[in-house]
Formats: C-alpha cells, sequence, structure tokens
C-alpha cells in the first residue's frame, strides 16, 4: 500500500509561473545556470542554484545554502510565491512534440522509500546526496520533486480527465524549450479522499528520475525525527515532494556515450576486438539504432551499426540484457579500459535531446556510441527484481520544471 497524500503547495502566482519555472538543478553546470538565469530575477535557478548569485564558490558552501534560504524568502515575501490554504493535489500535465504526460503532484511516504514500497533502479553518490540534503534543510522545504511512475489505473486516469475536462488550467505556459506545461489544483474534499485511496491500493511506486533528491528527502526525514523525538509520523518531515505519471504516458530517450580515446589501440586493432561479440556494418550517414541490442558507433568520421551476437546477453538477466549493460560488459570495459563509468574521467554522457550530432562534435579522437532507449517495462523489471540499472541508462523528456510547486518540511 503506497501513501500519497495532498499538501500545502507552496507555488508561484499563475502571472509569474513562467518566468519562475526551470530546469531540474542537476541537468546543467554554473555557465549554463547563469545563462538561463541571465536578465530574469525571478528564476527559480536562483533557489535550486544559488551559487549563481554568489562570486565564484564551489557549489557546496555554506553560502550558498543561505542564498537558496534568502533567495526563497525573498520569492515568499514578494509575493512571487505564495502557500495553499489546505492540503491539496496538482495534476501536472506537460506537452512535447504532440505528446502528453499527466501527472500528480503529492508526497510519498519517506517510510515507504525505506520498506521498498517506493521501488528504486539506481545507485546514489554520497557527495550529490550530501548537497540536496543540505539545500533541503536549510532551505526547509523540498524545492524540487522526485520524478514517480507507477503501473497504470484506470480509475485513477478517469479522474483526473474528469477534472481536467471540467476545470481551466491555473498554469498555461510554454517554456523556452517549446514544450507546454498546465497546472490544476485539485482543492475537492472528495477528489482528494478517492485520490488518497487509490494510491492506497497501489502496490508499489517506483523512481523514474531523482535518486538523490529521494535519498536527500528521506535524510533529511530522519534527521528531523531525531530532533523531535515524540514526532507522530504525520509531520510534513516524513514526507517526500513527488509527480507520479503512469507508466504508459512516460517517454525515454537515449542516453548515449563517448569515450575520449581507444585506450592505445589503432583503429583497426580496435574494430578487430570489437568485431568479436558484434557485428559491425558501416554507415553512408548518421545511425540511429531503432531496436534492442544494436548500437550506433561513431568513429574516425564514419558511423557503424554494431550489433550484438548471441551469447552476448542472457534473457533471464533483467540488467545484463539491456544495451547499457552489453556494451559496458562486452566493449567499454575489456576494449576501453572504462572499468567503472561511475567515476572514471574518460566517458562521457549525452542525453538523446542533444542528438547525434552532439556525439559527432565531441567524439573528438575518441569514439561514440548512440544506444536505443529503454523501455518502461525494463525499468520496472529491474525495480521489481531488487536490482540496479547501469549508470546513466535513462533520459527522460520532458524534464519536470523547479518552482512550480514545493513542499515545505516544518519541525
Amino acid at each position: 500500500m503506497a501513501v500519497f497524500r495532498p499538501f500545502k503547495g507552496i507555488r508561484p502566482s499563475p502571472s509569474r509561473a513562467a518566468a519562475v519555472s526551470a530546469l531540474p538543478y542537476d541537468v546543467m553546470n554554473r555557465e549554463e545556470a547563469v545563462s538561463m538565469a541571465a536578465g530574469n530575477p525571478l528564476c527559480f535557478l536562483r533557489v535550486s542554484r544559488s551559487e549563481i548569485d554568489l562570486p565564484a564558490c564551489s557549489a557546496y558552501e555554506d553560502a550558498v545554502y543561505e542564498k537558496a534560504k534568502e533567495n526563497l524568502a525573498s520569492f515568499l515575501a514578494d509575493g512571487t510565491l505564495f502557500e495553499e490554504e489546505k492540503p491539496v493535489y496538482y495534476i501536472y500535465r506537460q506537452m512535447m512534440w504532440g505528446r502528453v504526460q499527466t501527472g500528480l503532484v503529492g508526497c510519498a511516504a519517506i517510510d515507504d522509500y525505506e520498506n521498498g514500497v517506493i521501488k528504486r533502479h539506481e545507485f546514489t553518490r554520497k557527495e550529490k546526496e550530501k548537497d540536496r540534503i543540505c539545500h533541503f534543510d536549510v532551505c526547509d522545504c523540498n524545492t524540487e520533486p522526485i520524478f514517480l511512475t507507477y503501473r497504470k489505473n484506470e480509475k485513477l486516469n478517469r479522474l483526473i480527465q474528469n477534472w481536467i475536462k471540467f476545470h481551466r488550467p491555473e498554469y498555461d505556459f510554454q517554456s523556452a524549450d517549446g514544450f507546454t506545461h498546465l497546472l490544476w489544483p485539485v482543492d475537492d474534499d472528495a477528489a482528494i479522499a478517492e485520490i488518497q485511496r487509490l494510491f492506497a491500493a497501489t502496490a508499489s511506486l517506483y523512481i523514474a528520475d531523482g535518486h538523490h533528491r529521494a535519498a536527500s528527502a528521506a535524510a533529511v526525514g530522519k534527521k528531523r525525527r531525531e530532533e523531535n523525538p515524540g514526532y507522530s509520523g504525520e509531520e510534513e518531515f516524513n514526507f517526500v515532494l513527488s509527480v507520479a505519471f503512469p507508466d504508459e504516458d512516460l517517454f525515454i530517450m537515449d542516453y548515449n556515450r563517448v569515450v575520449e580515446d581507444l585506450n592505445g589501440l589503432p583503429v583497426a586493432a580496435f574494430l578487430e576486438q570489437v568485431a568479436e561479440k558484434f557485428s559491425i556494418e558501416k554507415k553512408e550517414s548518421r545511425f540511429r539504432p531503432m531496436e534492442k541490442h544494436v548500437f550506433g558507433m561513431y568513429l574516425n568520421g564514419d558511423w557503424y551499426a554494431l550489433t550484438a551476437k548471441p551469447g552476448t546477453y542472457p534473457e533471464e538477466d533483467p540488467v545484463n540484457r539491456l544495451d547499457a549493460a552489453i556494451l559496458q560488459n562486452h566493449l567499454l570495459s575489456p576494449i576501453l579500459g572504462i572499468e567503472d563509468p561511475r567515476t572514471d574521467s574518460r566517458i562521457d554522457f549525452i542525453g538523446g535531446i542533444r542528438g547525434l550530432e552532439e556525439l559527432e562534435r565531441r567524439a573528438g579522437s575518441g569514439v561514440a556510441f548512440a544506444l536505443c532507449p529503454v523501455l518502461i517495462e525494463d525499468l520496472l523489471s529491474v525495480a521489481d527484481s531488487g536490482k540496479v540499472m547501469p549508470p546513466k541508462s535513462t533520459w527522460f523528456e520532458p524534464k519536470l520544471r523547479s518552482g512550480l510547486f514545493l513542499h515545505r518540511l516544518g519541525d
């Protein structure tokens, strides 16, 4: 049984929603964040990436978290943001390239994260957890949501569609990337109770994206429990801001790889070793793989199609049958010497939203690989098995906008 409850959201006034909204904090570097916020004093990056308002410094300095707290307080004081009078849910719809995904914004329980009702598919890194722990704790808010999914529920779908049919959205704007964002508060007590009941009958929720935010929110909740030994379990710090989408709505793009060199191998010797585990076909133009176990490879100005040979992937293993695992196990590690892609500085990862042109630009004297996107069924299978995906396996689009809803933690 999953807990997913309404909350007193902090959000922008409708006239300022477009100006406030921003991409998530972790999809950009400092220079990109500065550029995105330039000329816009309301941009939420001034909270989520508050180092942009300070002289050059580490993103992890105490002053950065204090600046985030200060900027958030300023947004609340001048009416850029306001807090709801009662706990509500929100329906959040995103539209991209003719596709629509519609989710519910609410708060999941950190106990469900700890006991496995909320299932994970990635490892987290302690230094990244520590950053958001400090950020959430100092700001006294979950400033960005975690991105959840669940197996589709027809009753929940009908409730959402009926609400949309008979209510106008409070937000309806297009972000700089051309994607449309709409938001409907669900403030009717009967609808709120029904949403809560339907989620309570849901066996599992799955983290699609935001593993570090989830881990950090859970850590802050446990910290506040220690500070409040008489806690009841109903305090807001026991819950984490989330957006939950049905699995059928989600769009996963390819997550590609670039390795800066050939590990000392001449091109001919490299291709000879690759051919032991992959069939190689040279292409006349850019090649984007459209089926599992087929890869695009850009090398020395040419594109190739690589097809994994039989025996390179065990069909019964939900992890090692994934293309990211096949590439890692049979090419990146044994041939290019990338033993740990999480820490090796020779490899970089490029979301499919950037296109194959970015792979060509970045390959240099090394090699780039284009992968077929992971299916949502594969992600759920890995999570259900209790295992984790290979690093950088999934790139979800569109990204959840930051600043449209926040959750105050309290004491």
